[in-house]
């Protein structure tokens, strides 16, 4: 479905007001899920697109930090392991393009939005993997991140997003407790070991706090709770993964890099220092420590693979027209036998 075809999808209405004058926000309001076939206003549906594209290019490129470990991985196990993640990864992101073309754009205009730098994909992404330590950081804080933020997400008002998101969120608990088993395994090693993950804990625990977003009072899409589309804030989920994460941490034997960090009794939370926020849209505007290399991965991958996809495209064509000259075939022949009886 190519995106300039405004035929393909009913007519937009107009942008929502408020609920019970507007019958679009009264059917979020009952929990009601929105339908492709649907009628949903222009900007719901923009935002959507831009949400779960971004989301779907996110699986995309979060598949090459840990892509480069699979044969450097310290065991078979380990390697099958990886492995079996990164190929998950490819599969959710598949989902993902394929919710959103039920919105009417087009699979291929979006790949080139992230390959001409237009579109987004998660921060997190840009920074690098050097050594074994850091895969088990993305497993199980980065993961651990997105299961916070991707769960409210099964309970969206679009329903193909949140069907897709059941078997995304099953998928990606596994892919968390991988990372907590390497890291486990690491703070039951030699004090080598132990020094590496904590190197490794250093450096991903601010970029983890900073994949929620910026604060809610800077969010620009803030309209996306009013919709159901998001149903916590970017600072409630940021809380969230503190007061989960914490005691992980302390479980495992690792120091948290925040000399702020103290539990409050009076608000139930755990309270932190501040994030780094000139970093956080240094890396988003493009600045990151390895936004070209993996961009232009990337690239190269989609391009050294399009003998793939012409040879899927030709052999799905040719057994198409097989399948009509064998209908043809039992056509003629079926006339044949009724013309001789």
């Amino acid at each position: 479905m190519n995106a300039s075809t405004s035929e393909s999808r009913p007519a937009a209405t107009a942008a929502p007001t408020a609920v019970g004058t507007d019958p679009f926000l009264e059917r979020i309001a009952n929990d009601e899920k929105i339908e492709p076939q649907d009628d949903m206003p222009e900007s719901y549906r923009k935002h959507l697109v831009r949400q779960i594209s971004q989301h779907a290019h996110s699986e995309i490129v979060g598949m090459l930090p840990e892509g480069g470990w699979i044969t450097r991985a310290p065991s078979l196990k380990r390697k099958e392991v990886l492995l079996a993640k990164v190929q998950d990864e490819g599969g959710h992101g598949l989902y993902l393009y394929a919710a959103a073309e039920t919105l009417g754009v087009n699979r291929a205009d979006l790949i080139d939005a992230l390959h001409s730098g237009r579109a987004k994909y998660s921060s997190i992404f840009n920074y690098a993997t050097d050594t074994w330590a850091d895969i088990g950081m993305i497993g199980w804080l980065v993961d651990g991140a997105a299961i916070m933020n991707q769960v409210p997400l099964c309970r969206c008002s679009y329903g193909p997003y949140a069907r897709a998101m059941i078997r995304i969120c099953k998928e990606e608990s596994f892919h968390q407790r991988q990372g907590f088993d390497i890291v486990h395994n690491l703070m039951r090693g030699t004090p080598e070991q132990k020094q590496m993950a904590q190197d490794s804990f250093d450096r991903w625990w601010w970029p983890t706090l900073m994949m929620f977003g910026p604060h809610d009072s800077d969010s620009v899409h803030t309209q996306a709770s009013e919709w159901g589309i998001k149903r916590l804030s970017n600072d409630e989920l940021r809380q969230r993964f503190v007061d989960v994460t914490v005691p992980q941490a302390s479980f495992l034997g690792l120091t948290i890099p925040d000399p702020a960090l103290r539990w409050n009794a009076e608000r139930g939370h755990y309270d932190f220092g501040a994030l780094d926020w000139d970093e956080f849209w240094r890396v988003v505007k493009g600045d990151g420590p390895c936004n070209e290399a993996r961009l232009s991965a990337r690239v190269k991958a989609f391009n050294d693979g399009a003998w793939v996809r012409e040879a899927a495209v030709t052999h799905a064509r040719k057994r198409s027209a097989r399948a009509a000259n064998q209908s043809d075939v039992r056509g003629a022949t079926s006339s044949q036998s009724r013309a001789a009886a």
